[in-house]
């Protein structure tokens, strides 16, 4: 039961930190602010607001009573009234209105009832506290004839419950707007915190985050920038060895590949340097690899503009590209080149037709790359991702690499939030799908 509710309230009440600290500190002034007007409402409103109609009611049982007993000095008795308490009072012959005009949700049509009932019965009064603005319309059966009162509203009603609701809802809604602007300027550097951490996920380089808001926020926002410094220096220092090793390593294979065309024996001398240029391949592709986080600036491309210089660089008429629509998005515009470039290049020589499809959804692009080949087991579809992997049957991806093509790949695109899902093609060849977020 208590699991239940517990859900059901995880799923009412809002995600967001700024709304639930806003229902923290708006909550309790609410509710204080109901409890007081009940209580206000219940024993101090209502019990004053009966004790003003009742003693309304008295006075017109009074002058029901004098006219009833002394028609003679009635009219003196209604020029007092009308002269110290503002009433107006008529003798009526005609009949007696049948149509209530009383409302039946007012507190105070509800109050004037039932005074005036326990005081001249059922069917013997009638009432409007509507017909005027500012006088409420009372008839009293005498007899034969009716008696008309026209009274001032202050005499039904006491008018404070205005000033107090009045009093009391404007400086709740003040505090309330005066925690809007605190909360926000306390959630704004949450905000921002936030904004880096997806930034940097992304594999974009914070370089301008300033720690900022109360003490624990600039911790953790500090630990963040120390945290987002030694990843980048790590990196930094992979991207700088590897290069470093390649540039020592080409200087003896350069070597190397003097001394072998210096050689009489051709055959040999070709086999070893076709043995050295896999080598050299091999270092490319270490270094590819090691600079997929290099420091690129993100900007907003439009993925139009890219296929379309993939298309002019590659100059192949087996490869077909359709844009469904217009995407932009933000990230890095060289390294997603790279990838889609890499996984089009190996359709191309595994194939012989390769198929590109670009459309959006409500929030992401998604790219579809089909090719002819001989396409890749099911079973070894999370295991191209991993690096140094080589697939040696059905499709020999990195023949001549060293099995780092699709796991650069999909380092790149989860670096900008988005996924990559291989699957079988319509033409029985491999299918990527790359769905990236704008």
């Amino acid at each position: 039961m208590f699991s239940g509710l517990n859900k059901f309230l995880k799923y009412i009440l809002p995600k967001r930190l700024f709304y639930r600290a806003l229902i923290i500190v708006a909550a309790p002034t609410i509710i204080l602010q109901l409890i007081i007007t009940v209580v206000f409402y219940d024993s101090i409103w209502i019990k004053a607001n009966k004790n003003v109609t009742r003693s309304l009611v008295d006075q017109l049982n009074t002058i029901k009573e004098v006219y009833e007993n002394d028609k003679k000095n009635f009219d003196f008795l209604t020029d007092s009234y009308k002269n110290n308490f503002n009433f107006e009072i008529g003798i009526n012959r005609g009949d007696f209105p049948i149509v209530s005009g009383e409302r039946k949700f007012s507190p105070m049509d509800r109050s004037l009832r039932r005074e005036l009932k326990s005081s001249f019965g059922n069917n013997n009064y009638w009432f409007s506290t509507s017909k005027f603005k500012n006088a409420v319309e009372i008839k009293i059966k005498s007899n034969d004839e009716v008696i008309e009162f026209l009274v001032p509203k202050e005499m039904v009603s006491t008018s404070s419950v205005r000033l107090f609701v009045l009093w009391t809802t404007l400086p709740s809604i003040l505090l309330i707007i005066i925690a809007l602007i605190f909360l926000k300027n306390q959630t704004k550097p949450l905000v921002k915190l936030a904004k880096a951490a997806e930034r940097f996920g992304k594999g974009d380089y914070v370089n301008d985050f300033r720690a900022s808001g109360a003490l624990e926020i600039r911790k953790a926002a500090f630990e963040f920038d120390r945290m987002a410094k030694r990843i980048n220096r790590h990196l930094n220092q992979r991207a700088e060895m590897l290069s470093g090793i390649s540039h020592d390593l080409r200087t003896p294979l350069t070597r190397l590949k003097l001394q072998l065309e210096m050689l009489n024996q051709k055959e040999i001398s070709k086999k070893m340097s076709k043995d050295i240029d896999e080598m050299e391949s091999m270092l490319d592709d270490y270094l590819q690899f090691a600079k997929t986080q290099s420091q690129e600036t993100t900007s907003k491309i439009d993925l139009k503009n890219i296929f379309n210089l993939i298309e002019s660089e590659l100059n192949n008429s087996n490869l077909k590209i359709i844009i469904k629509d217009n995407v932009e998005l933000k990230g890095r515009p060289n390294a997603l080149k790279r990838s889609f470039e890499n996984i089009i290049q190996n359709g191309l020589i595994y194939g012989t037709n390769v198929f590109v499809d670009i459309n959006k959804s409500a929030n992401r692009a998604l790219i579809t790359i089909e090719d002819d080949g001989p396409g890749i087991p099911e079973d070894q579809y999370k295991n191209v991702f991993k690096p140094f992997f080589r697939l040696d049957k059905s499709r020999s991806l990195n023949q001549s690499g060293v099995g780092l093509g699709l796991a650069i790949v999909e380092d790149i695109v989860n670096s900008h939030g988005g996924n990559i899902q291989l699957g079988k093609s319509k033409l029985n060849g491999l299918q990527v799908k790359i769905s990236l977020p704008f």
